[in-house]
């Protein structure tokens, strides 16, 4: 995106669920909506799992043992015909790899946040098929199919750039040595029924037979759909406990899609989420971008803060937000001017713009950085130096422990470090022009604006770089050349007079 995009009045602020309070909200054991009967549903059984009851008291049960799903649920699954899903809105190479699966025997869906973003009215950004035909299997019948994978075997259909991604049905691993529920091993196959009962929350568990064009519940997905409720499949802390980025993805699910997090599921999130340290650093990093691209940043931020999560992954930000109740004045302030930059970021996107990795990172680390360059808030011990040593002092232990792209990483340390110079329009001795010509610039002006948006104030000095990228684009060499000359060229010292 370019600067241009940047407009210089929020938008309306997206509708967000409100902060739930860490451990508040507890529901009595048993609590659970009362699931409705629906007219032409034919089922035989519900397939639910017994959750079990918890306070907010209890401690992260780290050694429980792992129940069988794959003997849960064992019965016929609820079909309901998919009238609110138009046939001519499914994607038709979707269609062609589910269709082709299923003439050759195979058993064959849509599965996971396609089925559930169809039937919410939103358009799906992709499609996943789940079918009973092993990887090699797939690949035989696909000749434009590739295996990937290697914590678990699947295949990517391509047609151009399109990827239909194609799982073989799987069930639950076995329960690991010493009581660990960690997920480090999850490539049994299985069936649809156990396929669903693997999965993460309910309204993901749901399968769209297109031929028949019905769906498929094994979990009691469609009345949490309907109540726009997220809970988990089986007993929340241990299929958090499973996979802590299933913190990450409840957050997510709710703040994106309107969804109330069901209060068992809550609870269970702040117990869990301690455990969120020992998850592969790049997966939860790439889900902190999905959240960051997502519009709804700040309100996502917040959760994973409500909840403990954030001091578990970004723990550097949760110590810069300072206490979440009480403490003095100048953490509220400086907790105020961080979420205000997550709003003006979740602004833009709403308006269309899309944030690099670079700036996204940068927008995480600015305050952290302004805060160590100002001697009078300075935390760290030392001259604070120059502001790319700052960038690199507050950053790098971040580069270590997510194994980040280092190009990116770079790049949005620069983002940060060329702040200053957006105020130095008066300095004779510095060339806009020539500044407004590096390869990060226009990241850097994005960074530039999206702080001043938040701030309420500077939005003219803006407008002025904006205009100044637009002559850069323009100049030739020779006004390059004539500009390094005007740079290079010092003033003069007045000469002293001799004393006669």
């Amino acid at each position: 995106m370019t600067p241009h995009s940047l407009s210089p009045t929020l938008a309306p602020k997206p509708k967000r669920r409100p902060e739930k309070p860490k451990g508040g909200g507890s529901s009595p054991q048993g609590a659970r909506p009362q699931r409705k009967k629906r007219k032409g549903a034919r089922r035989k059984a519900s397939g639910k799992s017994t959750k079990e009851s918890k306070t907010t008291d209890d401690p992260p049960q780290t050694a429980v043992s792992r129940p069988n799903i794959s003997t849960q649920g064992l019965c016929e699954p609820e079909r309901i015909a998919a009238d609110v899903i138009r046939p001519s809105s499914l994607d038709k190479d979707a269609l062609k790899v589910v269709s082709r699966l299923q003439d050759r025997g195979f058993e064959a869906y849509f599965v996971g946040g396609c089925v559930r973003d169809l039937l919410i009215g939103r358009r799906p950004k992709d499609y996943d098929v789940a079918t009973s035909a092993r990887p090699g299997q797939v690949k035989r019948i696909f000749k434009n199919g590739r295996i990937i994978g290697r914590r678990f075997r699947l295949v990517h259909v391509t047609f151009g750039h399109k990827i239909i991604e194609t799982a073989t049905f799987r069930q639950a691993p076995k329960t690991q040595g010493g009581g660990d529920l960690l997920i480090t091993e999850d490539n049994e196959y299985g069936t649809a029924n156990e396929d669903a009962q693997r999965r993460d929350f309910t309204v993901n568990g749901l399968f769209l037979e297109p031929r028949e064009h019905e769906v498929i519940d094994y979990v009691e997905g469609l009345q949490d759909l309907e109540d726009r409720v997220l809970r988990t499949i089986g007993t929340p802390e241990v299929r958090l406990l499973e996979d802590p980025v299933r913190i990450m993805r409840a957050v997510k699910f709710a703040t994106r899609l309107d969804f109330r997090i069901e209060d068992e599921t809550w609870d269970a999130m702040c117990a869990v989420a301690p455990e969120l340290a020992r998850s592969a650093p790049p997966r939860v990093f790439e889900e902190v971008l999905r959240l960051m691209r997502s519009g709804t940043a700040m309100g996502s931020f917040k959760m994973l803060r409500a909840c403990g999560a954030l001091r578990s992954i970004l723990p550097a930000q949760d110590i810069h937000l300072g206490a979440r109740r009480g403490g003095p004045e100048e953490d509220h302030l400086r907790a105020e001017v961080f979420w205000r930059l997550l709003e003006a970021l979740d602004s833009e996107v709403h308006q269309g713009y899309e944030p690099t990795v670079a700036v996204v990172i940068a927008v995480l680390f600015n305050e952290l950085v302004e805060r160590e360059v100002d001697p009078d808030t300075r935390t760290m011990r030392g001259d604070p130096g120059d502001r790319m040593s700052v960038c690199r002092a507050v950053m790098d232990p971040l580069f270590d422990a997510a194994r980040l792209n280092r190009r990116e990483f770079g790049r949005a340390q620069r983002l940060i470090a060329n702040q200053s110079r957006f105020q130095a329009l008066t300095n004779p001795s510095f060339s806009p022009l020539l500044f407004a010509r590096q390869e990060d610039f226009p990241e850097a002006l994005d960074l530039f604006g999206l702080r001043e948006k938040a701030r309420g104030v500077g939005w003219d000095i803006f407008e002025a770089w904006q205009e100044i990228f637009d002559r850069a684009q323009s100049a030739t060499e020779e006004d390059l050349e004539a500009e390094r000359k005007r740079i290079r060229r010092r003033p003069r010292r007045a000469r002293r007079r001799r004393r006669k």
